[in-house]
Protein backbone atom coordinates (compact mmCIF):
# COMPACT_ATOMS: atom_id res chain seq x y z
CA UNK A 1 0.00 0.00 0.00
CA UNK A 2 1.40 3.71 -0.93
CA UNK A 3 2.12 5.83 1.95
CA UNK A 4 -0.60 7.71 3.14
CA UNK A 5 -0.80 11.47 1.85
CA UNK A 6 -0.25 14.18 5.24
CA UNK A 7 -3.62 15.19 4.83
CA UNK A 8 -4.70 11.41 5.34
CA UNK A 9 -3.07 11.16 8.60
CA UNK A 10 -4.03 14.20 10.18
CA UNK A 11 -7.92 13.52 10.05
CA UNK A 12 -8.59 16.29 12.48
CA UNK A 13 -6.71 19.63 12.43
CA UNK A 14 -5.60 20.97 15.93
CA UNK A 15 -7.41 24.48 14.83
CA UNK A 16 -10.94 22.33 15.31
CA UNK A 17 -10.32 21.93 19.19
CA UNK A 18 -10.05 25.60 19.24
CA UNK A 19 -13.73 26.46 17.79
CA UNK A 20 -16.98 26.26 18.50
CA UNK A 21 -17.61 22.85 17.07
CA UNK A 22 -14.18 21.38 18.46
CA UNK A 23 -15.35 22.45 21.99
CA UNK A 24 -18.22 19.91 22.00
CA UNK A 25 -17.08 16.54 22.71
CA UNK A 26 -16.70 13.95 19.84
CA UNK A 27 -19.44 11.81 21.43
CA UNK A 28 -22.06 15.03 21.16
CA UNK A 29 -22.26 14.21 17.35
CA UNK A 30 -20.52 10.52 17.02
CA UNK A 31 -21.75 9.33 19.75
CA UNK A 32 -19.88 5.89 20.89
CA UNK A 33 -17.80 6.33 24.65
CA UNK A 34 -15.34 9.70 24.42
CA UNK A 35 -13.83 8.32 27.97
CA UNK A 36 -12.86 4.77 26.95
CA UNK A 37 -9.25 4.07 26.56
CA UNK A 38 -9.58 1.05 24.21
CA UNK A 39 -10.45 1.91 20.49
CA UNK A 40 -12.92 -0.52 20.67
CA UNK A 41 -15.29 -0.01 22.94
CA UNK A 42 -15.39 3.87 22.17
CA UNK A 43 -16.07 3.04 18.84
CA UNK A 44 -19.27 1.25 20.09
CA UNK A 45 -22.27 2.84 18.43
CA UNK A 46 -20.53 5.03 16.55
CA UNK A 47 -22.53 7.34 13.86
CA UNK A 48 -20.04 7.82 11.44
CA UNK A 49 -22.16 10.55 9.50
CA UNK A 50 -24.09 12.18 12.53
CA UNK A 51 -25.39 14.72 9.84
CA UNK A 52 -27.43 11.91 8.05
CA UNK A 53 -29.95 12.92 10.97
CA UNK A 54 -29.49 16.62 11.36
CA UNK A 55 -31.90 17.59 13.46
CA UNK A 56 -30.72 15.75 16.52
CA UNK A 57 -26.87 16.70 15.87
CA UNK A 58 -26.37 20.07 13.61
CA UNK A 59 -30.45 21.38 14.71
CA UNK A 60 -29.38 21.50 17.80
CA UNK A 61 -28.21 25.03 17.25
CA UNK A 62 -28.81 25.48 13.84
CA UNK A 63 -32.37 24.57 14.47
CA UNK A 64 -34.48 26.80 11.71
CA UNK A 65 -31.72 26.44 9.12
CA UNK A 66 -31.80 22.61 9.53
CA UNK A 67 -35.78 22.90 9.36
CA UNK A 68 -35.99 24.40 6.10
CA UNK A 69 -32.86 22.55 4.28
CA UNK A 70 -35.07 19.27 5.20
CA UNK A 71 -37.39 20.43 2.45
CA UNK A 72 -35.17 21.97 0.05
CA UNK A 73 -34.17 20.40 -3.39
CA UNK A 74 -30.41 19.51 -2.53
CA UNK A 75 -31.96 17.24 0.34
CA UNK A 76 -35.42 15.65 -1.01
CA UNK A 77 -34.04 15.32 -4.72
CA UNK A 78 -37.52 16.01 -5.01
CA UNK A 79 -37.01 17.17 -8.84
CA UNK A 80 -35.53 13.65 -9.85
CA UNK A 81 -38.66 11.79 -8.26
CA UNK A 82 -41.19 14.30 -10.27
CA UNK A 83 -39.55 13.54 -13.50
CA UNK A 84 -39.37 10.14 -12.86
CA UNK A 85 -42.87 9.47 -11.96
CA UNK A 86 -44.29 11.98 -14.43
CA UNK A 87 -42.98 9.74 -17.22
CA UNK A 88 -44.16 6.29 -15.23
CA UNK A 89 -47.40 4.99 -13.52
CA UNK A 90 -47.44 3.78 -9.68
CA UNK A 91 -46.69 0.07 -9.88
CA UNK A 92 -43.46 0.92 -11.54
CA UNK A 93 -42.57 3.52 -9.18
CA UNK A 94 -40.55 0.54 -6.81
CA UNK A 95 -38.28 -0.20 -9.93
CA UNK A 96 -37.75 3.16 -10.39
CA UNK A 97 -36.81 3.80 -6.43
CA UNK A 98 -34.22 0.62 -6.38
CA UNK A 99 -32.39 2.49 -9.50
CA UNK A 100 -32.54 5.68 -8.12
CA UNK A 101 -30.98 4.61 -4.68
CA UNK A 102 -28.16 2.74 -6.56
CA UNK A 103 -27.85 5.50 -9.01
CA UNK A 104 -29.04 8.48 -8.28
CA UNK A 105 -29.46 9.08 -4.42
CA UNK A 106 -25.42 9.92 -3.71
CA UNK A 107 -26.36 13.31 -5.45
CA UNK A 108 -28.59 14.03 -2.36
CA UNK A 109 -26.65 16.07 -0.01
CA UNK A 110 -26.14 16.60 3.76
CA UNK A 111 -25.13 19.56 6.17
CA UNK A 112 -21.58 18.22 6.30
CA UNK A 113 -21.58 17.30 2.38
CA UNK A 114 -21.09 20.75 1.48
CA UNK A 115 -19.23 22.36 5.03
CA UNK A 116 -17.27 19.42 6.32
CA UNK A 117 -16.48 17.47 4.27
CA UNK A 118 -15.98 17.04 -0.15
CA UNK A 119 -17.73 14.71 -2.52
CA UNK A 120 -16.55 11.49 -3.32
CA UNK A 121 -16.57 12.39 -6.89
CA UNK A 122 -13.37 14.63 -6.13
CA UNK A 123 -11.89 12.14 -3.88
CA UNK A 124 -14.03 12.42 -0.85
CA UNK A 125 -11.95 13.67 2.64
CA UNK A 126 -12.30 16.36 4.89
CA UNK A 127 -12.50 20.01 4.02
CA UNK A 128 -10.27 21.37 6.55
CA UNK A 129 -9.68 18.89 9.21
CA UNK A 130 -13.02 18.67 10.12
CA UNK A 131 -13.12 22.06 10.83
CA UNK A 132 -16.94 23.55 9.47
CA UNK A 133 -16.34 25.98 6.69
CA UNK A 134 -19.39 28.15 6.08
CA UNK A 135 -18.88 29.56 2.75
CA UNK A 136 -17.88 26.03 0.70
CA UNK A 137 -15.27 25.74 -1.76
CA UNK A 138 -16.67 25.87 -4.87
CA UNK A 139 -14.32 23.49 -6.64
CA UNK A 140 -14.28 21.42 -4.17
CA UNK A 141 -18.44 21.07 -3.18
CA UNK A 142 -20.70 23.23 -5.84
CA UNK A 143 -18.86 22.07 -9.34
CA UNK A 144 -17.66 18.53 -7.78
CA UNK A 145 -21.41 17.70 -8.34
CA UNK A 146 -22.37 19.86 -10.96
CA UNK A 147 -19.32 20.05 -13.07
CA UNK A 148 -19.81 18.65 -16.27
CA UNK A 149 -22.69 21.38 -17.63
CA UNK A 150 -22.46 24.12 -14.99
CA UNK A 151 -19.42 24.01 -13.83
CA UNK A 152 -17.64 23.17 -17.16
CA UNK A 153 -19.33 26.35 -18.60
CA UNK A 154 -19.08 28.71 -16.05
CA UNK A 155 -15.30 28.74 -15.69
CA UNK A 156 -14.91 28.79 -19.35
CA UNK A 157 -13.72 24.71 -19.74
CA UNK A 158 -15.72 24.14 -22.58
CA UNK A 159 -12.90 23.96 -25.50
CA UNK A 160 -13.61 27.21 -27.61
CA UNK A 161 -16.43 28.68 -25.50
CA UNK A 162 -15.54 31.19 -22.91
CA UNK A 163 -16.07 30.95 -19.33
CA UNK A 164 -18.82 33.27 -17.75
CA UNK A 165 -18.90 36.65 -17.82
CA UNK A 166 -19.41 37.02 -14.14
CA UNK A 167 -16.70 34.37 -13.59
CA UNK A 168 -13.81 35.78 -16.00
CA UNK A 169 -14.13 39.80 -15.00
CA UNK A 170 -16.32 39.37 -11.58
CA UNK A 171 -14.59 36.56 -10.31
CA UNK A 172 -17.86 35.31 -8.40
CA UNK A 173 -18.38 31.86 -7.18
CA UNK A 174 -21.28 29.78 -6.88
CA UNK A 175 -22.41 31.82 -3.94
CA UNK A 176 -22.60 35.23 -4.86
CA UNK A 177 -25.64 34.71 -6.58
CA UNK A 178 -26.69 30.84 -4.63
CA UNK A 179 -26.74 32.30 -1.55
CA UNK A 180 -27.15 30.20 1.87
CA UNK A 181 -30.79 31.06 1.97
CA UNK A 182 -31.73 29.89 -1.14
CA UNK A 183 -29.19 27.01 -0.95
CA UNK A 184 -31.25 26.09 2.69
CA UNK A 185 -34.91 26.53 1.47
CA UNK A 186 -36.07 25.77 -2.15
CA UNK A 187 -39.56 26.76 -0.95
CA UNK A 188 -41.24 23.70 -0.98
CA UNK A 189 -40.77 23.58 -4.52
CA UNK A 190 -40.63 20.04 -6.33
CA UNK A 191 -38.37 21.50 -9.29
CA UNK A 192 -35.89 23.75 -9.70
CA UNK A 193 -38.04 26.01 -12.36
CA UNK A 194 -41.03 26.44 -9.95
CA UNK A 195 -42.08 29.26 -7.90
CA UNK A 196 -40.05 32.73 -7.48
CA UNK A 197 -36.59 32.84 -9.78
CA UNK A 198 -33.93 32.91 -7.09
CA UNK A 199 -31.39 34.06 -7.92
CA UNK A 200 -32.92 36.53 -10.63
CA UNK A 201 -30.70 38.58 -13.11
CA UNK A 202 -32.66 41.64 -12.39
CA UNK A 203 -31.77 41.13 -8.56
CA UNK A 204 -28.30 42.77 -9.35
CA UNK A 205 -29.46 44.19 -13.21
CA UNK A 206 -32.10 46.28 -11.64
CA UNK A 207 -31.75 48.64 -14.67
CA UNK A 208 -32.63 46.40 -16.92
CA UNK A 209 -36.19 46.63 -18.52
CA UNK A 210 -37.07 50.15 -16.43
CA UNK A 211 -37.40 53.38 -17.87
CA UNK A 212 -34.16 54.60 -17.89
CA UNK A 213 -32.53 51.57 -19.59
CA UNK A 214 -30.44 52.27 -22.14
CA UNK A 215 -30.83 49.10 -24.21
CA UNK A 216 -34.41 49.46 -26.07
CA UNK A 217 -34.03 45.77 -26.51
CA UNK A 218 -34.83 44.99 -22.90
CA UNK A 219 -37.91 46.37 -22.90
CA UNK A 220 -39.21 45.03 -26.07
CA UNK A 221 -38.16 41.79 -24.95
CA UNK A 222 -38.70 41.31 -21.14
CA UNK A 223 -41.27 39.55 -20.70
CA UNK A 224 -40.74 37.03 -24.22
CA UNK A 225 -37.46 36.33 -23.89
CA UNK A 226 -35.28 34.80 -21.09
CA UNK A 227 -32.13 36.65 -20.21
CA UNK A 228 -30.10 33.41 -21.18
CA UNK A 229 -32.06 33.31 -24.87
CA UNK A 230 -29.82 36.86 -25.77
CA UNK A 231 -27.02 36.40 -23.14
CA UNK A 232 -25.48 33.18 -23.12
CA UNK A 233 -23.45 31.17 -26.13
CA UNK A 234 -23.25 27.36 -26.88
CA UNK A 235 -23.55 24.80 -24.36
CA UNK A 236 -23.79 21.27 -23.58
CA UNK A 237 -25.97 18.37 -24.45
CA UNK A 238 -26.36 14.84 -23.86
CA UNK A 239 -29.13 12.21 -25.12
CA UNK A 240 -29.31 9.36 -22.46
CA UNK A 241 -27.88 7.44 -19.60
CA UNK A 242 -28.68 3.93 -18.92
CA UNK A 243 -27.61 2.63 -15.52
CA UNK A 244 -26.71 -0.82 -14.81
CA UNK A 245 -24.81 -2.91 -12.14
CA UNK A 246 -21.56 -4.27 -12.65
CA UNK A 247 -21.59 -8.09 -13.30
CA UNK A 248 -17.92 -8.95 -11.66
CA UNK A 249 -18.46 -6.37 -8.82
CA UNK A 250 -22.07 -5.84 -7.87
CA UNK A 251 -21.67 -1.76 -7.82
CA UNK A 252 -23.77 0.57 -9.25
CA UNK A 253 -22.88 1.27 -12.63
CA UNK A 254 -24.00 4.25 -15.49
CA UNK A 255 -22.92 5.04 -19.15
CA UNK A 256 -23.59 8.58 -20.56
CA UNK A 257 -24.04 9.17 -24.39
CA UNK A 258 -21.20 11.42 -25.32
CA UNK A 259 -22.00 15.53 -24.70
CA UNK A 260 -22.50 17.50 -27.83
CA UNK A 261 -22.53 21.94 -27.86
CA UNK A 262 -25.50 23.05 -28.89
CA UNK A 263 -26.95 26.66 -28.68
CA UNK A 264 -31.47 26.36 -29.38
CA UNK A 265 -34.47 28.64 -27.97
CA UNK A 266 -37.46 27.09 -27.75
CA UNK A 267 -41.06 27.61 -26.37
CA UNK A 268 -41.11 28.01 -22.36
CA UNK A 269 -43.33 25.22 -21.08
CA UNK A 270 -43.24 25.94 -17.86
CA UNK A 271 -44.65 29.64 -18.27
CA UNK A 272 -46.23 31.18 -15.02
CA UNK A 273 -46.16 34.79 -13.35
CA UNK A 274 -42.13 34.12 -11.80
CA UNK A 275 -41.27 33.03 -15.65
CA UNK A 276 -43.74 34.61 -18.54
CA UNK A 277 -41.04 34.34 -21.02
CA UNK A 278 -42.31 32.92 -24.37
CA UNK A 279 -39.08 31.63 -25.57
CA UNK A 280 -36.48 30.19 -23.81
CA UNK A 281 -33.14 28.19 -23.94
CA UNK A 282 -33.50 24.87 -24.10
CA UNK A 283 -31.32 21.61 -24.05
CA UNK A 284 -31.50 18.02 -24.21
CA UNK A 285 -31.40 16.45 -20.90
CA UNK A 286 -29.97 12.79 -20.44
CA UNK A 287 -33.18 10.68 -20.51
CA UNK A 288 -34.42 8.00 -23.04
CA UNK A 289 -37.70 5.53 -22.56
CA UNK A 290 -34.99 2.65 -21.95
CA UNK A 291 -32.93 4.42 -19.57
CA UNK A 292 -33.63 2.09 -16.69
CA UNK A 293 -34.16 -0.71 -18.85
CA UNK A 294 -31.71 -2.98 -16.10
CA UNK A 295 -34.48 -2.76 -13.52
CA UNK A 296 -37.87 -4.00 -15.87
CA UNK A 297 -39.61 -3.57 -19.45
CA UNK A 298 -41.03 -0.23 -20.38
CA UNK A 299 -40.76 1.56 -16.58
CA UNK A 300 -41.67 4.28 -18.57
CA UNK A 301 -44.54 4.03 -20.29
CA UNK A 302 -45.43 7.77 -20.51
CA UNK A 303 -41.99 8.98 -21.46
CA UNK A 304 -43.71 10.77 -24.13
CA UNK A 305 -45.82 13.40 -21.11
CA UNK A 306 -42.40 15.36 -20.42
CA UNK A 307 -39.84 17.11 -23.17
CA UNK A 308 -36.73 15.69 -23.76
CA UNK A 309 -35.93 19.52 -24.62
CA UNK A 310 -35.88 21.51 -21.66
CA UNK A 311 -35.78 24.78 -20.08
CA UNK A 312 -32.59 25.28 -19.33
CA UNK A 313 -30.19 28.13 -17.51
CA UNK A 314 -26.83 27.86 -18.83
CA UNK A 315 -23.94 29.51 -16.84
CA UNK A 316 -22.09 30.85 -19.81
CA UNK A 317 -23.15 34.67 -19.87
CA UNK A 318 -21.93 36.66 -21.88
CA UNK A 319 -22.65 40.84 -22.67
CA UNK A 320 -21.85 40.23 -26.06
CA UNK A 321 -23.38 37.04 -28.04
CA UNK A 322 -23.96 36.13 -31.95
CA UNK A 323 -27.18 36.54 -31.54
CA UNK A 324 -27.79 39.70 -30.21
CA UNK A 325 -25.74 41.04 -32.89
CA UNK A 326 -28.66 42.62 -34.57
CA UNK A 327 -32.60 41.92 -35.18
CA UNK A 328 -31.95 39.68 -37.68
CA UNK A 329 -29.62 37.20 -35.41
CA UNK A 330 -32.94 35.96 -34.13
CA UNK A 331 -35.29 37.34 -36.69
CA UNK A 332 -35.59 34.72 -39.39
CA UNK A 333 -33.11 33.06 -38.13
CA UNK A 334 -34.53 29.22 -38.37
CA UNK A 335 -30.76 27.69 -37.25
CA UNK A 336 -31.09 29.18 -33.55
CA UNK A 337 -34.88 27.81 -32.62
CA UNK A 338 -35.46 24.17 -31.87
CA UNK A 339 -37.27 23.45 -35.01
CA UNK A 340 -38.80 19.70 -35.91
CA UNK A 341 -36.16 18.57 -38.17
CA UNK A 342 -33.68 19.01 -35.39
CA UNK A 343 -35.58 16.02 -33.28
CA UNK A 344 -35.42 12.48 -33.73
CA UNK A 345 -38.72 11.58 -35.57
CA UNK A 346 -39.32 9.21 -31.93
CA UNK A 347 -39.07 12.42 -30.09
CA UNK A 348 -41.36 14.75 -31.53
CA UNK A 349 -44.66 14.13 -29.49
CA UNK A 350 -42.41 14.76 -26.45
CA UNK A 351 -41.59 18.03 -27.75
CA UNK A 352 -44.87 19.21 -29.15
CA UNK A 353 -45.18 22.66 -26.91
CA UNK A 354 -41.49 22.75 -26.89
CA UNK A 355 -40.87 23.31 -30.56
CA UNK A 356 -40.94 27.02 -32.22
CA UNK A 357 -43.60 25.62 -35.27
CA UNK A 358 -42.78 29.67 -36.60
CA UNK A 359 -39.92 30.82 -36.58
CA UNK A 360 -40.26 35.01 -35.73
CA UNK A 361 -40.22 36.76 -38.83
CA UNK A 362 -37.40 39.24 -40.31
CA UNK A 363 -37.62 42.58 -39.59
CA UNK A 364 -38.38 44.73 -43.17
CA UNK A 365 -35.74 46.77 -43.83
CA UNK A 366 -36.05 50.44 -43.67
Amino acid sequence: MAPLEPWEKVLVSTSFMDNVHGQASCSSCHQGDSKAEDKDIAHVDLIAVPDANAQNTCGNCHNEIVATNAESLHSTQSGYFQTMYSRSVPENHPALDEAFGNHCASCHTTCGDCHISQPNSVGGGLLDGHNLVKTPPMTRTCTACHGSRVGNEYTGKNEGFAGDVHFRQGRMNCVSCHDGASMHDSEGANHRYEGAQSPRCEDCHTQVGQGGDPIVQHQIHQDKLSCQTCHSIEYSSCDSCHVSLSETTGNAKFKVEKTYMTFLIGRNTRQSEERPYEYVTVRHIPISPDNYAYYGEDLLPNFDLLPTWAYATPHNIQRITPQNQGCDSCHGNADIFLTADKLKPEELEANRDVIVENVPSAIPAK
